[in-house]
């Protein structure tokens, strides 16, 4: 296929001068750059046909070339003419003007601040039900004497006079030509002549604020909460960052939370295990009553439905697990042994009816060892 005619792809006629040149490029290449054309790939065709283009006719040998042998004059292949400024120069102004920085101008450099963390503890009553507290953060603000220009008040930064305010400096070695960060400037291309005695140039100085944090209620431990701009103040007029909270759940005397769940542990006496009876449990909202069923076994659950916390993202409240645990006495007197002496010698002998989980488990040892 055919190359369309240099002058004609940038809209010129043979004769433009080299800023018209350079104005019809930037007008195709603003309109058709595939940053601003995400899968378009006939914009993306015609950009770079224009930088072809512009390449050739904005290079005093290449395009003295092409006006006298056309394409095959500037083709490296059939001997066309080569070498030449480094098109990186050139272009870098174009460029420039598109995403805001580049040799022709200077660079902003406004930095967002640092997002913070808070650590934050709280009871498990409080993150159920939701409460507001007040917290303390270290944070690096805008100077209020500068406001935030780190120049003393009056005063202005300058232009670094080692990279012209471009931010950034260009080395040459051999037939390379790097780019990189301003040494004394640090690419912001400004420096200050006179800080600020305040912030010493710094632009934010550290200070110590207070913030009201609202806990909605059911967070659960690793929630964060974010308060946006609450963080650290930006740099050259930057937008401050977010403060994270981060919650922690105390631990509690009672319960332990599994997501929208909870559980306890619930004591019972052996008597009350082996007779059944009622007893009350504890919730977060008060008490409540279980019935305990005659030979209940420890380690039996109970659930409560609806006893649980209800989380930030559900629809309902979780259930309260209470796990039985039937205790030993302790502490017995010398009657209270003989009543239980009595009990057991008339249990004797019959094993398998009052304790059939013991009997499974010794007919079961007893067949291990019999093999």
């Amino acid at each position: 296929m055919s190359k369309r005619d240099y002058y004609e792809v940038l809209g010129v006629a043979k004769g433009a001068s080299d800023e018209e040149i350079k104005k019809a490029f930037k007008k195709l290449a603003m309109k058709h750059h595939p940053d601003r054309n995400q899968g378009d790939k006939a914009s993306e065709e015609k950009f770079k046909e224009a930088k072809e283009a512009y390449e050739v006719l904005s290079d005093g040998n290449k395009r003295a070339a092409y006006d006298q042998y056309g394409h095959a004059g500037v083709d490296p292949s059939l001997g066309g003419a080569g070498g030449g400024r480094d098109f990186a120069d050139a272009f870098s102004d174009i460029f420039g003007d598109i995403f805001g920085g580049g040799a022709g101008g200077r660079r902003s450099h406004v930095y967002r601040g640092a997002d913070l963390r808070y650590n934050l503890e709280i009871s498990l009553e409080e993150a159920a039900r939701g409460t507001e507290t007040k917290i303390r953060v270290p944070v690096l603000s805008e100077c209020e004497h500068c406001l935030g220009s780190g120049a003393k008040p009056g005063t202005e930064p300058v232009a670094c006079p080692t990279c012209g305010g471009h931010g950034q400096v260009r080395m040459q070695q051999g037939f390379f030509s790097i780019q990189q960060a301003c040494p004394r400037c640090h690419g912001s291309g400004r420096v200050i002549a006179d800080p600020c005695s305040h912030c010493h140039g710094e632009g934010r100085v550290k200070k110590h604020k207070t913030l009201s944090v609202r806990i909605p209620s059911g967070v659960d431990e690793g929630d964060r909460i974010r308060l946006s701009g609450e963080g650290e103040a930006g740099v050259n007029g930057g937008p401050p960052g977010d403060l994270y909270v981060q919650i922690h759940l105390k631990s509690h005397p009672v319960f332990q939370r599994d997501h929208d769940d909870l559980h306890c542990e619930l004591p019972i006496s052996f008597a009350t295990a082996a007779l059944g009876g009622e007893i009350e449990i504890p919730t977060l909202d008060g008490h409540a009553s279980i019935k305990i069923p005659t030979e209940t076994q420890s380690g039996k659950v109970f659930r409560l439905r609806g006893k649980g916390i209800k989380g930030v993202r559900s629809q309902h409240p979780g259930d309260l697990m209470a796990h039985l645990v039937v205790e030993t006495p302790v502490n017995l007197t010398e009657r209270q042994k003989e009543l239980l002496r009595e009990f057991d010698n008339c249990c004797g002998g019959q094993e398998g009816k009052h304790n059939p989980r013991a009997k499974s488990f010794m007919d079961k040892v007893k067949a291990f060892f019999a093999q």
